[in-house]
């Protein structure tokens, strides 16, 4: 059995000695009719133009013998002796190219005629004779021979030509027996083409292309295809390997199988366990697993569509989560999703998970949704603010009577005091001043969270808005040697706020970053429109904030390391952030150690000069 390689070469053999065949056949053809027509023009056309030279040079000779007899000696001589040197020329030519058969005995007969022509010339050119007897000379002699030479030329010129035009036959009938030849010897070479491509086509096409369509079966997810080896070459070898391979591929399919049966009896069971609403989804958006808790809680039991639940927030999470390829947290801040179950309440937060085949954000399969149980957190905020806000009005009414009495005592209405009596109650005071600032900033921290304070909301400058917080801080900064500017255009767009609020924003900005820059540096405040927005900007060249507390700056109770000296208890940043948000804006801070820190906060631009209203946190939450 021949293999694709002896098949190939036996192919391409074939056609290469197809054309070897017709390469050599027509160089032999025409190397055969160029020797024919060489010997046409070689050799009779020689004899032909000899014999035509010697007719027109033996009449060139009988004209001059007449110019004689006309008394035109001189001219008749020179014609004459002209006309004998161009025959014997020609004549010797012809006796040298005799190539017929009785060419030679009519050349050698032709020769002794002229020989004897030449003889009598001489006496019919003797003036000294007389004219009568010149001329009954040649028409008894020279006139007969002169007809005899000029026949017998023509006979062996006629002789030349005939055969020259045999020649020019021959050579034609061969043309034409070589063109015969060629035709039939085109034709079967093209047969011979047409047998060894289709015993290519049988030999190699049809086997590749019953490979491509088992391969194709296979990509359909037909594993059960075996492919037929005819042959042992390398076509057959291939079909073995493809078998091969198709069997592995059908015991591996069936091994995942019942490796995925077993995984999703294994995950189904332990999705039941976990404490956690957990769902995952195929791309149809279809839940596949789900826990307990999540079915209980958000009806996403298993073959159940998202679209088919009234869970509104889901989709356009599980979009974002595809579109972004990466995860995505809940969409209602810190509140979280309230879910009633029976007469208690619950509070959920989602994580959207897009899962992906490969590396690529195109390959994702499908979703998982954690829906993270934050009623225990939520219960213990609202217990601690619960605590701190009984404990502010508890301290409320005591510190008022205290800071009443030392009041009292200062004045001396209840009689005189020493200085260091004097200096004692006034360091109370101070102490009780600073606890009742505290306590203030505790009630209005849990009025705003809670939103229960009035805010006269109206447009409000930007310019009028940073100059108003930078006056009374002016006198501080220039005592510490820091230098405290602005940037604020004078046509940046108006927002929308309560000035008073806006107020307290930036002055608790400032003022920290007055306390946190050493002498020589500075502080700055700008503001930015943008779309929609105005952006609040106060840097400073501080020392900076770490990476890992920068998230927790604005949190409440939260105090960076390395306070040395008293600045507060951490509430002035949280009820920043409450403000902000209570205007429908966002606050954040950017810092790097050593190189100070910028916090930064946005606001709604007014949307007209009548835009003014008194609403509360609550309202503006909403």
């Amino acid at each position: 059995m021949f293999s694709i390689r002896q098949k190939l070469i036996l192919a391409f053999g074939g056609l290469l000695s197809v054309v070897a065949v017709i390469g050599v056949l027509t160089i032999v053809q025409i190397q055969y009719l160029g020797e024919a027509i060489d010997v046409i023009l070689r050799e009779n056309y020689q004899s032909v133009e000899a014999c035509h030279e010697m007719k027109e040079a033996i009449e060139r000779v009988d004209s001059g013998v007449l110019f004689t007899f006309l008394g035109a000696e001189d001219d008749g001589s020179r014609q004459i002796e002209a006309g004998l040197q161009r025959f014997s020329k020609a004549l010797a030519v012809e006796i040298g190219n005799i190539t017929l058969a009785g060419e030679g005995e009519k050349a050698h007969r032709l020769r002794e005629l002229y020989h004897e022509y030449a003889q009598i010339i001489p006496s019919i050119r003797d003036a000294a004779r007389p004219v009568d007897e010149r001329r009954e000379a040649y028409f008894q002699k020279l006139s007969p021979l002169f007809g005899q030479i000029k026949e017998l030329a023509q006979e062996i010129q006629a002789m030349n030509q005939a055969s020259m035009n045999a020649a020019n036959d021959a050579a034609r009938s061969q043309a034409e027996s070589a063109q015969r030849r060629m035709t039939i010897a085109i034709l079967a070479c093209a047969a011979v083409g047409i047998l060894f491509s289709g015993l290519t086509q049988r030999w190699i096409l049809d086997p590749i292309r019953r490979l491509i369509e088992s391969t194709n079966e296979i990509r359909r997810g037909n594993f059960e295809l075996v492919l037929e080896s005819r042959t042992r070459d390398e076509i057959g070898q291939l079909s073995d390997a493809f078998n091969a391979m198709a069997e592995g591929l059908r015991h591996i399919r069936r091994s995942a199988r019942r490796d995925l049966i077993r995984t999703r009896k294994a995950t189904s069971e332990v999705f039941k366990a976990l404490p956690v609403a957990i769902a995952v989804l195929d791309l149809d958006e279809r839940v596949e697993v789900s826990t307990e808790q999540a079915e209980i809680f958000f009806g996403l039991k298993p073959g159940v569509r998202i679209r088919d639940l009234e869970i509104d927030w889901l989709p356009p999470l599980i979009r974002k989560a595809h579109d972004e390829g990466r995860l995505v947290e809940n969409p209602s801040g810190e509140a979280g999703l309230q879910v009633f179950r029976g007469s208690r309440e619950y509070f959920f937060s989602p994580v959207v998970v897009p899962i992906a085949e490969g590396y690529g954000r195109g390959d994702i399969s499908g979703t998982a949704i954690i829906l993270k149980d934050v009623t225990p957190l939520r219960e213990q905020q609202e217990l601690k603010r619960s605590a701190v806000t009984t404990v502010s009005h508890q301290l409320r009414n005591p510190l008022t009577s205290i800071r009443m009495s030392l009041h009292l005592l200062l004045e001396e209405k209840l009689g005189a005091l020493n200085a260091q009596q004097t200096e004692l109650l006034l360091a109370a005071r101070e102490e009780s001043e600073r606890l009742t600032g505290i306590v203030e900033e505790l009630l209005d921290l849990d009025r705003m969270a809670s939103g229960k304070t009035m805010m006269d909301m109206e447009p409000v400058s930007p310019v009028e808005l940073v100059r108003d917080a930078l006056e009374p801080l002016l006198p501080d900064a220039r005592d510490k040697g820091i230098a405290l500017t602005h940037t604020v255009v004078d046509d940046i767009p108006d927002v929308m706020g309560d000035a008073k609020r806006l107020q307290h924003v930036l002055a608790n900005l400032l003022s920290n970053a007055l306390r946190f820059t050493s002498p020589g540096g500075s502080v700055s405040v700008s503001a930015v429109a943008e779309e929609g927005a105005v952006r609040f900007a106060v840097a400073d060249t501080g020392n900076g904030i770490a990476a890992e507390h920068l998230a927790q700056v604005f949190e409440p109770f939260f105090r960076g390391p390395g306070q040395e000296k008293p600045t507060g208890i951490g509430l002035g940043l949280a009820i920043v952030r409450e403000i902000v948000k209570a205007h429908g804006g966002d606050v954040g801070a950017i810092s790097e150690p050593g190189k100070g820190s910028t916090f930064w906060f946005k606001l709604p631009q007014a949307a007209g000069p009548d835009a003014s209203a008194t609403i509360t946190t609550q309202e503006q939450l909403k």
